[in-house]
């Protein structure tokens, strides 16, 4: 009986001394494979020389005309592309331009003068934030100078603007026609540049209030006897060469025109100055705005 119970107690310690060898041999298996490091794939490099293929043309690499292509608004400029706008310090104006639908038609009608009005009348209530000191209507476009505190405040302001001018816009053109008018009246987002030094707030300022004459809207028949356009703020900007100093131009009878901001930042007030006073026989150069 002994020798039976002996056997079985040396067949349970040999079961369960290679349970634990088989244990142990397999932690050591697992370690050894984590210990291995990964092999690192080595990234090919590219032919300095560019092969053409069967069709005699160049593969691959920067190319001109490559990419999506930019599509063109009606009025064959290009649409504003689609980036992050850049932050910018609250004393540097900005400059903006919104352009609108060909089927809208003329911007510089009665009618256009007064949606543009009140829709920066909207405005009034971001004046903390937000304000437009000068602007200029043109056929197709609006110009404008705005005061912004960041880049988050010129999108809020320029949105509130938009809506409302789009609405006021809208509204008028239903009465006009006698057929309601619904849907988008701008082309795109707006474009905005912002201007950092005395000079570029000066050549600015003529580019927006004589805008007129470089369209050669003075020469219309209407407007001949104006020597500023009236669809802008010109009535009100104090920084004409030809204005008597602390004086005001002559108010035409029946005319009403625009309120407008006093400028509050430096380049607005005092700096552009420094470049000369802006005539109102200034004719812009520059491209087709």
């Amino acid at each position: 009986m002994y020798q039976v119970f002996t056997w079985a107690h040396n067949v349970i310690e040999s079961v369960q001394c290679g349970y634990w060898k088989q244990i142990a041999r397999f932690q050591w298996r697992r370690n050894c494979r984590m210990a291995q490091h990964r092999k690192r794939h080595v990234q090919q490099e590219l032919p300095k020389t560019r092969k053409r293929d069967k069709n005699g043309q160049f593969r691959g690499g920067q190319r001109k005309g490559a990419g999506r292509p930019r599509v063109k608004t009606p009025h064959g400029k290009p649409y504003e592309p689609r980036v992050t706008r850049r932050k910018f310090s609250a004393a540097h104006p900005v400059h903006v331009v919104m352009r609108v639908r060909a089927e809208v038609g003329s911007l510089r009608t009665l009618e256009g003068f007064i949606a543009v009005r009140e829709a920066r009348m909207a405005t009034i209530r971001l004046e903390q934030e937000f304000r437009i000191i000068h602007f200029s209507i043109q056929r197709n476009h609006i110009h404008m100078i705005v005061e912004a505190k960041g880049k988050e405040a010129l999108t809020t302001g320029m949105r509130v603007f938009g809506i409302s001018c789009a609405k006021q816009i809208n509204a008028a053109l239903s009465v006009l026609r006698g057929v309601r008018r619904r849907g988008p009246v701008f082309t795109d987002r707006y474009y905005a540049r912002v201007l950092k030094t005395p000079r570029e707030v000066r050549n600015c300022l003529s580019y927006v209030l004589n805008n007129w004459r470089h369209h050669k809207a003075d020469r219309e028949r209407m407007r001949r006897p104006w020597k500023i356009d009236p669809f802008s703020s010109a009535l009100a900007f104090d920084g004409w060469k030809e204005r008597p100093e602390g004086k005001r131009f002559a108010i035409p009878p029946g005319y009403e025109g625009d309120c407008i901001w006093t400028p509050s930042v430096w380049l607005l007030t005092k700096g552009w100055r420094r470049h000369g006073m802006v005539s109102i026989f200034e004719v812009p150069g520059g491209g087709d705005e």
